[in-house]
């Protein structure tokens, strides 16, 4: 079953972390993930201030800049897997890194291939 892995995170939390350190873990982790047929893709997101929202209302397109909701943490980034069922997800979701000082939303697909 395909299961999207959100990563929410402080920014401000993130930005004093060990950039080259965290980077390293989730590379390795990609890999281990890769060679249990797990993984199927996942991205880094550009930083909260560069998001802009977009509304439909009555027609008219409103749009401002940032997120929808203020929030503590901000979605950073995503894995997309192929696990057996809930309770894999949820071991690969407590491997990422970010989950330690983060949450991992657990999602999954609506449409799956039988």
């Amino acid at each position: 079953m395909k299961y999207l892995l959100m990563i929410y995170t402080d920014e401000k939390l993130d930005a004093q972390q060990d950039e080259e350190r965290l980077m390293t873990r989730y590379n390795q982790l990609i890999s281990e993930l890769e060679k249990e047929g797990v993984y199927l893709s996942g991205e880094r997101l550009s930083p909260v201030e560069t998001a802009t929202t977009v509304q439909m209302r009555d027609g008219n397109r409103l749009v401002s800049d940032g997120p929808f909701a203020e929030t503590r943490e901000q979605l950073g980034g995503f894995f997309l897997v192929d696990c057996r069922d809930l309770d894999h997800a949820m071991e690969v979701a407590g491997r990422i890194p970010s989950a330690e000082i983060g949450s991992i939303e657990i999602r999954p697909l609506w449409f799956q291939e039988e």
